[in-house]
């Protein structure tokens, strides 16, 4: 089979919660555990770090891993969704794993994926593992999928776990409330082993401390440890101030990420970051590297899709916030920004509530409704007229391509253009 081929029967094969929602979600561990025990449990022989969270966790990993490998520690490093290339996914040193890996995988492992029948999801976290296994990387950085306690990659003993926030999203398979979302990302806690809160809420850390108390797991709280003020940011880096009690000042740090989210993202990385120095993970030598690292962090990682500005005169920016905190913090951030009018190219999915968001979008903007190209995509008509029940005004296109060309033209040297609404949107963008 070619690379492509290989992708399609995956499609084919496979349940995938990006194009078919909530129906391919496997709600437990045991496709993963017997995938991996016929791998000869890969997993077993990693040591990883394990980050969950609503937000921010992609970007906290990308944070984690440019540190790392730019200290010569050699670096896997597993996010989802992809964007673009299904190997987005799974790198090592910021470089995708070949399209002959992938190929030869599935080739293999063909039996065994036609016998158990897993996920889309569950398979890729195999090849992740196997591969990391494999190319004896000396760190995994491993994002869950969804929630935490059935994550398929919630298998691992992990070195740290990481839980950057909670706020609503898939309440679904989560819980209504954010006391039971808290319940689900807690799961990634392991017994023994240190965890840092990126984002603190009281009834959320309740639950935290309770399940660290129970594993007898050392718990962190990013925002207690160190502080963090943001000097400055431009299109490309942010300026951050770093203290820690006792311990450090960085002053003038810049980072490669921007938007209203790179304080705390910054700082969680950060803080974890410490807490695996004061374990002696890596030597003290290392430690200037991990933050010399971090205003090269999109080429050394491949990082994308997240407040990326990708056109000026008019200035386009896309975001992949899909959820209403993740949103809210972007429309407040396009505020801050005063430019005379904005233009926003909005595909969405039809199966996470789009009303949620649609209240909380700008009456005032020139809407492009566009689907994304995937069977969940909402229909740009249908989106449209409910949008108009907001009173979000604006036209219906063929496709998210043809959105972003017909704002391109009414945009005026001095407007935004924001793209967003989905990863998927996100994605056909990039």
């Amino acid at each position: 089979m070619t690379y492509q081929e290989t992708l399609q029967y995956l499609y084919a094969q496979l349940p995938m919660f990006q194009r078919q929602g909530p129906k391919a979600f496997k709600k437990d561990l045991t496709n993963i555990r017997r995938l991996l025990k016929l791998l000869g449990n890969p997993h077993e022989s990693l040591k990883a770090i394990h980050i969950a969270g609503t937000n921010g966790k992609g970007t906290v990993a990308h944070l984690i891993a440019a540190g790392l490998q730019y200290s010569g520690i050699k670096t896997g490093l597993y996010t989802s969704p992809h964007y673009r290339d299904f190997r987005e996914r799974i790198k090592i040193d910021g470089q995708y794993i070949s399209k002959e890996e992938v190929i030869r995988f599935v080739h293999t492992h063909k039996g065994m994926i036609e016998t158990i029948q897993p996920s889309f999801f569950e398979i890729t976290v195999a090849l992740a593992f196997a591969t990391f296994a494999e190319r004896q990387v000396d760190i995994a950085v491993i994002e869950t999928g969804l929630g935490g306690r059935l994550d398929s990659t919630n298998v691992i003993d992990p070195l740290i776990s990481i839980i950057t926030n909670i706020s609503y999203d898939h309440q679904n398979f989560l819980g209504d409330t954010l006391t039971a979302i808290a319940s689900e990302k807690a799961g990634i806690i392991k017994k023994g082993r240190p965890v840092v809160i990126g984002e603190s809420r009281p009834e959320t850390d309740r639950i935290f401390k309770f399940v660290a108390e129970e594993y007898e797991a050392p718990i962190y709280f990013a925002e207690e440890m160190i502080e963090a003020e943001q000097l400055e940011q431009n299109k490309e880096f942010t300026t951050f101030n770093f203290s820690k009690k006792d311990s450090f000042n960085f002053h003038y740090i810049e980072v490669g990420i921007t938007g209203p989210f790179a304080l705390n993202n910054a700082r969680t990385a950060l803080a974890a970051l410490d807490v695996m120095y004061e374990m002696e993970i890596f030597s003290p030598l290392v430690v200037p590297n991990l933050l010399m690292a971090w205003p090269d962090v999109k080429k050394l990682t491949a990082y994308q899709g997240r407040w990326q500005w990708l056109g000026e005169k008019p200035d386009i920016l896309c975001d992949s916030a899909h959820n209403e905190a993740g949103l809210q913090k972007v429309l407040y951030a396009l505020r801050q920004m005063n430019y005379p009018r904005v233009h926003i190219v909005l595909g969405m999915v039809f199966d996470k509530g789009p009303e949620k968001l649609l209240k909380l979008l700008p009456q005032g903007a020139q809407y492009y409704f566009c689907k994304p190209d995937i069977p969940r995509g909402m229909k740009a008509e249908d989106l449209r007229q409910l949008a108009n029940t907001f009173g979000l005004k604006g036209e219906a296109w063929p496709s998210v391509r043809l959105a972003l060309e017909a704002a391109k033209k009414a945009a005026r040297e001095d407007e935004l253009i924001f793209v967003g609404g989905s990863t998927f949107t996100v994605a056909e963008v990039l």
